[in-house]
């Protein structure tokens, strides 16, 4: 089924979208894209992450290439990281901001090979990657392709991840560590396999390229999954699991008005590389002003959700704003992520949350909320 009010004429569907609904899934509107909300239960699905496994379709993500001599070069100078410190076949976080220090967007990039680079951006942001990286791009020896239409992208997540793909790939799964992408081959269809997620659990993202075997990889994974409890998940569980894990999202933690050291990523920046790089000095303003703000982690005492947008108030008076907050399954209880006055001491007074006009005790905690043991 679709969402109510939805035109999906308008949309982009990823080559899964028969797999959704013969799977009953609701499909929503997401960043211009058809994509499953839920198939179940949004707890059933967090649950199913958390304990066993659930496979997620993220083909909305924009997949772009950075090829040639200087194509590291090029992304040492377009984005904050060291990227020509990646070895081959590992993969770094970090973001790509305006010459204002302002966060664009935040990217994971995959070094395949010594002249080839991947960079993956968030669906609503994917053409804005493009068109700043294009245009940084100018007299560098490299060029950009991107292969956002070419590319399929499945997560396996949860603790029975490498149970489930094993059987299923020629990868010797204990040889690909966390935050690492090689090229093999699973279901008998060559893919990148990369040990990275955004739930919080071990697992794999699979980049499925022609983005036509994508429905195989994904049945042979459900039909493998299935003594195991794998489930299909969708964005609503998915939103609930980098909560838990206290991932920052693009639009609520991140924006164009946040520089990374606002959003507490500064670690993210790297003044030591070679060059100039887009936004330095406003980086470097910003680093040496401090934070006016800090993120921070709430749960809820009663069971009313908090939700994006409301007010955080410490005995009575406001401090911050909430910006992502939803019921956890796994600890029962709301949670949110705030950013509040940088000087603020949260270890003191009394935390409460406006809901529409009640006030709602929180009390304040370290992130993340949860966190998988190794």
């Amino acid at each position: 089924m679709t969402a109510a009010g939805s035109d999906s004429a308008e949309l982009r569907e990823t080559p899964l979208r028969a797999a959704h609904e013969a799977l009953g899934a609701t499909l929503v509107d997401f960043a211009g894209w058809l994509m499953p909300l839920r198939y179940s239960s949004e707890k059933a699905e967090h649950t199913a992450v958390r304990e066993k496994a659930g496979l997620f379709d993220l083909s909305h993500m924009g997949e772009i290439h950075v090829l040639g001599a200087q194509a590291a070069a090029l992304l040492d100078h377009a984005l904050v990281g060291y990227l020509s410190k990646v070895a081959v076949g590992r993969a770094r976080y970090t973001m790509i901001t305006d010459a204002e220090g302002g966060v664009l967007d935040d990217l994971i990039v995959y070094r395949l090979a010594d002249e080839h680079y991947l960079v993956v951006a968030n669906a609503a942001n994917a053409g804005t990657v493009l068109a700043a990286l294009t245009e940084r791009a100018a007299g560098f020896d490299a060029r950009i392709e991107d292969r956002s239409a070419e590319t399929a992208l499945i997560a396996l997540q949860g603790p029975a991840a490498v149970e489930i793909l094993a059987p299923l790939t020629d990868a010797d799964l204990d040889e690909i560590k966390y935050y690492a992408g090689y090229r093999h081959t699973v279901a008998g269809h060559p893919v990148l396999l990369a040990r990275t997620g955004y739930t919080g659990e071990d697992g794999f993202e699979l980049f499925v390229e022609p983005a036509s075997d994508a429905p195989a990889v994904w049945d042979a994974l459900l039909k493998a999954g299935e003594p195991h409890g794998l489930v299909p998940a969708g964005l609503s569980s998915r939103d609930t699991l980098r909560l838990e894990a206290g991932m920052p999202l693009y639009g609520q933690e991140l924006s164009r008005d946040l520089t990374p050291f606002d959003a507490g990523q500064g670690r993210v920046v790297k003044f030591e590389k070679e060059g100039d790089f887009v936004g330095r000095e406003a980086l470097r303003r910003a680093a040496d002003r401090g934070r006016s703000r800090k993120l921070i982690g709430l749960v809820g005492r009663g069971r009313r959700p908090v939700r994006k947008g409301m007010p955080v108030l410490r005995d009575g008076v406001e401090v911050g704003s909430v910006t992502s907050g939803a019921p956890s399954p796994t600890l029962g209880k709301p949670i949110a992520m705030a950013y509040v006055d940088a000087e603020l001491d949260t270890s003191e007074g009394a935390f409460t949350v406006d809901v529409r006009g009640r006030s709602e005790e929180v009390d304040v905690v370290g992130l993340p909320f949860y966190k998988r043991e190794r």
